[in-house]
């Protein structure tokens, strides 16, 4: 096929006696005479948005902008990453009570005694006098100021007095959830009093034989607790108390709509107490749905720990971010660390970089198997591996003894999620550190 001189496309140089390939791009205006015996139906034109995406016009280059990547996560201002934890003296919450004050049965008071609870933290003492005359609660606190104790005491009181009581405590993760087992087995161990721990990632026919044997109080994940519930496992019908624990890291992960599906199924003559560190529009609009005129309870002082010293490491050269989290590690002083990434394959990735360089580390995600998460927890918690690599499952709830530090090795998606991550350090009374790569 040989281009005359009349049907040169425009733009373009006369070139008569050349072949061109049928396949090279054409304008619609130099198509048709190319193809006298075929009928040019298309639609498209110079100014229709298609044509003009393939980058010429009538063989002319257009140049257009570069596409702006979309953010993922809200914007966050570098400088909240950065803040020293104050050696100031604040004003110290004074308590109205003590534990021994509290209207609770005598043995349960040798329980918490045994615990070595004497006073009790600003939580505990305005919300459970609250909680033990029947009243629903909604209690706003950070994280670490002793949560668990504050819904357990007047729970575990509330089945002492009457042995048909039954109790579900809701809570995002499966590790919040065995930390709630925890503590309640210490507070009901002899008491004849039994909780079932229902979670995901763990065999559902042994939950199954726990929920048929005698039992007070039910502790689980949204998820399974839907499964047990849809597969006719679970009776809601005797529950009488319902505690919802960090009620926003369950909007946060999706469980909102599982949990009203809950409470929509348990008879409306019953108790709530929902613990939130936030509250976002969603969770206020479950609790005007489902709480019965609640007393709200705030003891937040400000988003993050006066403990903890906050900084941020700067990396320019993206391919040495590696080294530089390496570097920090090697410091004796990074005894106990939480490094906390975006994705599960970043987790999988960086834990075996430090594993090769010779560092004891371990790694939990949501895909791990219940006991590889167990394990791997349990030998952070004993001081055994030194770096826990992890995705956001561990930065709600978890409350591991002396975290020298958190590292937010990839910036996390919102400020409340960097709020709860590096709430897992400066935990009490102790100091600690959190470094952010920017």
């Amino acid at each position: 096929m040989i281009y005359s001189k009349k049907n040169t496309p425009r733009g373009g140089a006369s070139r008569s006696n050349s072949s061109v390939s049928t396949k090279k791009f054409r304008s619609p205006d130099t198509v048709a005479p190319l193809y006298p015996d075929r009928k040019f139906t298309s639609s498209r034109t110079k100014e229709s948005p298609r044509f003009l995406s393939r980058g010429k016009v009538g063989g002319s280059p257009r140049r257009f902008p570069p596409r702006r990547k979309k953010q993922v996560g809200e914007y966050i201002d570098v400088s909240r990453f950065i803040n020293r934890a104050t050696t100031t003296v604040e004003e110290v919450y004074t308590p109205t009570h003590t534990f021994s004050d509290f209207a609770v049965e005598d043995r349960l008071k040798n329980k918490i005694a045994e615990r070595g609870f004497t006073v009790p933290s600003p939580i505990q003492d305005q919300a459970i006098p609250h909680a033990l005359d029947g009243r629903d609660v909604i209690g706003l606190a950070n994280t670490g100021t002793g949560k668990t104790a504050a819904f357990l005491i007047p729970t575990i009181h509330k089945i002492l007095s009457d042995r048909k009581q039954q109790v579900i405590i809701i809570t995002p993760t499966r590790e919040l959830a065995l930390q709630i087992q925890r503590e309640a087995i210490q507070l009901i161990k002899g008491l004849g009093i039994f909780a079932v721990l229902c979670v995901g990632g763990a065999p559902i026919r042994f939950q199954i034989q726990d929920l048929q044997k005698k039992h007070n109080i039910i502790i689980g994940t949204p998820g399974r607790l839907k499964d047990l519930f849809d597969k006719k496992k679970l009776s809601l019908e005797k529950v009488s108390t319902v505690i919802l624990d960090e009620a926003d890291r369950m909007l946060d992960m999706g469980f909102i709509e599982d949990v009203r599906y809950f409470l929509k199924h348990i008879p409306e003559k019953r108790q709530m107490l929902l613990f939130s560190a936030t509250m976002p529009p969603a969770i206020e609009k479950l609790i005007h749905e489902f709480l019965q005129s609640p007393v709200k309870i705030s003891v937040k002082s400000r988003d993050t720990s006066k403990n903890v010293d906050q900084d941020v490491i700067r990396v320019t050269d993206k391919t040495k971010k590696l080294e530089i989290l390496a570097g920090l590690l090697s410091d004796a002083s990074f005894e106990k660390v939480l490094v906390f990434v975006e994705t599960k394959k970043m987790v999988d990735q960086l834990h075996e970089e430090l594993r090769a360089r010779g560092f004891k580390s371990d790694s939990i995600h949501g895909d791990k198997q219940h006991r590889e998460r167990q394990f791997a927890l349990k030998g952070f918690a004993s001081g055994k591996t030194q770096i826990l690599i992890a995705t956001d499952v561990a930065a709600r709830g978890l409350d591991i003894s002396g975290v020298t530090h958190v590292i937010n090795y990839e910036i996390p998606q919102t400020y409340d999620t960097y709020v709860h991550r590096i709430g897992r350090t400066g935990r009490g009374t102790n100091k600690g550190t959190a470094l952010t790569f920017i």
